[in-house]
């Protein structure tokens, strides 16, 4: 009887140790999959604040454009004298 039992304990110690090399394995492999999704959501982050920095310059630059244009009539406008028909065309 007693040699029934160690024989038993041994194949469900087997067992155990098989279905835990699994366990361990299965896990290895989602750790490498959460960390390779990790990664491409770090790389997609960067590249849509790439982006948004990309059209923030833009829209810094047009407005830049914009202002130097509006200084450029107005000193034309203080260089001849006259003023804009826009605004005489509120009375």
């Amino acid at each position: 009887a007693h040699k029934k039992l160690s024989s038993i304990e041994a194949w469900e110690n087997s067992k155990k140790a098989a279905l835990e090399a699994e366990l361990k394995k299965i896990e290895e492999k989602l750790e490498k999959q959460k960390a390779e999704y990790v990664e491409k959501m770090k790389n997609k982050i960067a590249l849509i604040h790439k982006e948004a920095e990309e059209k923030k310059a833009m829209v810094e630059a047009k407005r830049g454009e914009d202002l130097l244009k509006a200084e450029e009539i107005a000193a034309k406008y203080r260089a001849t004298g006259t003023t804009p028909n826009k605004v005489l065309g509120c009375f």
